[in-house]
Order: C-alpha cells, then structure tokens, then sequence
C-alpha cells in the first residue's frame, strides 16, 4: 500500500482491490460485505441494496452524460443481482458557477433512463460547493431493488457454467479518451452506456439458468473474471478469439498500449450460465440491439484455480490478470 492515494486505486483493478481490502472491509467487516457482489441483498433475500458515485470526465460524452450514466451504473448493479430496480435517492454535489440549463440536461437524461427501469427517486440532497471545490458536478445515486430470481451470486461459478459477454467490449473507456483527447472516428464509436435490467429480465422469464453476472465497468472484463476465479476458486479459460471487440476499440487500446478486456463498458456486463442454456441464452441477447454482439467467451475448469486464462488461437496460453496502473481515471 502506498502511504498516500493515487488515481490507479480508484480505477477497478490490483491496487483498487488492495486498497478496499486493506482499508475498508478491514473496518467495515460482515457477512453481506465480505460476498463482494455488484449489490447487497438484504431483508431475508427479498431486496438488493446498492449505491455508487460518478466524477466522470466529461460530463457530456458521445453515448451518454454523467446522469445518464448515474442511473444506467446503479439499476444496472441491482440487475445484476436478479433485483428489479424500484426506489432510488439522488445527492448532488455542484460547483459554483455551473450552468443551469447543462444542470437540467442532465437530470432530464436521469429521468429518461429512470423510466427504462420503472423506477423513482424518492429522496436525495443537493449541495452546491465554492469554484474549484469539485470539478463542474458530482452524483451520487442508491438504489433499492426487489429480487426476482434468488440465488445470483459470484460465489458459485462452477465447471457446469459457461462464460458470456453481452456485447463489445472496451466500448465506454475507448470513447471517454477519445472525446478526452478530440479524437475522431469516421464510424459512430460511443458508449455503450445502457440500461440492462429489460435483458435481464428477458433472460429470467425465459429461464434461463444464470449463476452469476457482473457489470464490466472499472478494470472491465479482466476484472470481474479475476474476481469471479478467486471468490468462486474456479479457473476461467478464455478463448481470446471469442471476446467481441470493436476496428474502433482495437485502435485505441493499440494507441493506449492497453487490452479492450481491461477497459471500462457501462452497458455490457458477464454472465455464468448453465452450459446447457449458454446458446439459448446467446440468442435471446442477440435479440437486443444493445447485446447483438453478445458472444460465449470462456468455459470453467479446475485447471488454475483462483486465475483467469487466455487461449490464443494459435494454441499458447497467458494469464489474463488484474489490470495495474493509472489505466483512465474519472471514466465513471
């Protein structure tokens, strides 16, 4: 641990992990905390309980804004515990100074993305700040959902599970640094910031066996399959040649030096399902626009316990590990 914070804690992958293990579960220790899910379920199973703050810069990004994505990042952890979103709060902290109009833009994309999910705000807290306190505005949202299918959890991925994606990945932290860096694409690349709970639910009414999913924001696709290897003491093997990736994403992780598995989505999440309906499952993403790329990516074996691998197509394999570094602070 360093003796001071920097960006890379913050950014989903090894030392952000060290530093929420170090730091915060150190202090905050229990039963539900130590289960490490996208949310917490609680009142006996019936809810799932989450919240999450957005500094992304900037605010305004091809795809999506910040209360666009304030909605989308929030609903989409409770969907990812088989949760239907319902309530919600919404704490504001604002800089002096800010527009008023961009203010209501803004919350006007909440509400849009609000009625995707068949949710409400029911109670929230604005402050405004002194110029250079924050940078233009922070969210904070919470939301309470009500469960729908039990038993989701990353702690049971197992050798019967296959491993899915819904979509390209890399797609939100690709367009994030190039609007950053004015960067211009002669094809429409923009994030794939989404609301995810109707896939969701699609997928539970047509039962499909789902043991786990997880919403690739920070650390992206890495991340979750690291997770998911360690919490369920599983080897994840990845066929590189599986994982969905866009001409656009390629060429920026080629400027960044970065993997498009190690980049930011907020509308593509993971799956484990019962290999069985892996296929069935496939189709029924496919059905959405938001998921036609969606793709099986990865079987589950004992071969590494607690690793994630990957396979090239030419037969050699590496680890696919946490992501380190600074990687691309503020994209959420």
């Amino acid at each position: 641990m360093t003796k001071n914070i920097v960006l890379a804690q913050g950014n989903g992958g090894q030392e952000n992990a060290e530093l929420i293990s170090k730091i915060f579960y150190k202090h905050f220790k229990n039963e539900i905390l130590e289960k490490s899910e996208d949310a917490a379920i609680i009142d006996g199973g019936r809810l799932a309980f989450t919240t999450d703050s957005f500094t992304v810069s900037p605010i305004f990004f091809d795809g999506g804004d910040i209360g666009k994505l304030s909605i989308c990042g929030t609903c989409n952890d409770l969907a990812m515990m088989g949760a239907k979103p319902t309530y919600m709060t919404c704490a504001v902290i604002v800089e002096e100074g800010f527009s008023v109009d961009d203010l209501e833009k803004i919350v006007r994309s909440m509400k849009k993305e609000l009625d995707v999910n068949q949710a409400v705000i029911v109670c929230g807290d604005t402050k405004v700040v002194p110029r250079g306190s924050v940078d233009k505005i922070f969210i904070n949202t919470t939301g309470v959902g009500v469960v729908q299918k039990s038993g989701i959890s990353s702690n049971c991925v197992s050798e019967s599970d296959t491993i899915i994606v819904s979509n390209q990945i890399g797609r939100h932290g690709a367009t994030i640094f190039a609007n950053r860096e004015g960067m211009e694409f002669s094809s429409a690349l923009q994030s794939d910031c989404t609301s995810l709970w109707p896939l969701v639910e699609k997928l539970l009414s047509e039962g499909i066996r789902i043991t786990a999913m997880r919403d690739a924001t920070r650390g992206g696709v890495a991340a979750v399959l690291n997770e998911w290897a360690k919490q369920s003491a599983v080897c994840i093997e990845v066929q590189e040649e599986s994982l969905p990736v866009s001409d656009e994403v390629r060429g920026i992780c080629e400027i960044l030096g970065f993997e498009a598995y190690n980049l930011a989505n907020e509308g593509t999440f993971v799956l484990a399902v019962n290999s069985e309906d892996a296929a069935k499952a496939v189709g029924i993403l496919q059905g959405f626009e938001e998921a036609r790329h969606a793709a099986i990516i990865a079987d589950v074996t004992h071969q590494y316990d607690g690793r994630v691998v990957l396979l090239s197509a030419w037969g050699s394999k590496r680890f696919m590990d946490l992501p380190t570094g600074e990687l691309l602070p503020r994209i959420c």
